[in-house]
């Protein structure tokens, strides 16, 4: 199992805690970043967005792209995993930036690819907001673009959405076909898009009979279009304690739902925006993207044997939150990751 962690570009992932003593700054970060390469873990992942999901709007946010470049440069062994949603970045441009970012950190950017479903932020940045089909038309062109102007020199493509004339892109990548593409979705467009162009599924939290059903269906998807098998990861909300009542208690704390919360007010556009399979509750959108589903909570032990159980079904990478999380992925880190290497 490879273990990743989200950057926290919000300064949280608790919807209904204000204050969870971690800073969207840079200073924190970078410390965080620097730190979770020494207690063990493989990768993070860079959100992109332009307006604070978590904390309400007003609240400060991190920028992915710039944030990834300068971890690049202070990093040694971390896979940095960015997130881009194409209807916020021409193709060519970002297959450039990307392959600048590869060079600097000798082969460990990744893409996550996020086909949006946001309006309200598009509108505050002056971007075209596409409907949900849609999206997906133009990321499936954006991913063509993007491919062909890593892969050759003077590239060109003419489609519905980008016009790209003889286009020249040095350096390529270090990466090699090419970077890593991630990307998750539950509509049938998005899953025919993403065994059909990239490498890796992503998945919210839910239980590992759930993600075995996900992960065989993707895996079918594949071998009918004649590739090679993807990976699969699953994210999570990792709370580690001495015993099961401690952690229980913690779970009640970050659930106690306050529904004026700011962290809220995105809710419906979220709910409409991403064509998920499953029913969310306030109370899952609590905590972000379902995490408590996957069930990470308890003791060492109790989530050694659930990541086992991930394991059996074919996850290969868990994407883990936690808060305050400098403090919470010191405990992870070791009583979890070390202590699996050790055995």
């Amino acid at each position: 199992m490879r273990y990743g962690f989200w950057l926290p570009v919000f300064g949280g992932w608790l919807r209904n805690v204000d204050d969870e003593n971690m800073q969207a700054s840079w200073e924190y970060v970078r410390n965080l970043t620097q730190r979770a390469e020494a207690l063990g873990y493989d990768l993070t992942l860079i959100a992109e967005l332009n307006l604070n999901d978590i904390k309400g709007i007003e609240a400060p946010s991190l920028d992915a792209w710039s944030t990834a470049a300068a971890l690049a440069a202070v990093t040694e062994k971390l896979e940095l995993m960015v997130a881009v949603r194409p209807t916020f970045h021409n193709p060519a441009l970002l297959a450039k930036q990307a392959a600048n970012i590869d060079n600097i950190s000798r082969g460990r950017l990744t893409l996550n690819v996020v086909s949006s479903w946001w309006k309200d932020e598009a509108t505050k940045y002056g971007v075209h907001f596409d409907e949900h089909d849609d999206r997906y038309a133009r990321t499936s062109e954006w991913l063509d673009v993007v491919n062909g102007c890593w892969s050759q020199q003077g590239f060109s493509h003419q489609g519905r959405y980008y016009d790209i004339q003889q286009n020249i892109l040095s350096p390529k990548p270090v990466s090699h076909p090419r970077p890593t593409l991630y990307a998750g979705g539950e509509s049938e467009t998005a899953k025919n898009l993403i065994a059909a162009k990239c490498d890796a599924y992503l998945m919210h939290g839910d239980e590992p009979a759930i993600v075995s059903a996900k992960i065989t269906d993707m895996r079918q998807r594949r071998e009918k279009l004649g590739l090679p098998p993807m990976t699969f990861g699953v994210a999570g909300y990792a709370i580690v304690r001495d015993s099961e009542a401690e952690a229980q208690r913690e779970v009640e704390r970050i659930t106690d739902v306050k529904q004026s919360a700011r962290g809220y007010a995105n809710y419906e556009q979220w709910i409409t925006g991403s064509n998920l399979q499953t029913e969310i509750s306030l109370k899952d959108y609590s905590v972000s993207n379902r995490g408590l589903r996957s069930g990470f909570i308890g003791t060492p032990e109790k989530i050694h044997e659930r990541m086992e159980e991930f394991a059996a079904v074919g996850v290969d990478l868990v994407l883990l939150q936690s808060s305050p999380q400098a403090e919470e992925m010191e405990r992870f880190g070791a009583q979890v990751i070390q202590s699996a290497a050790a055995v």
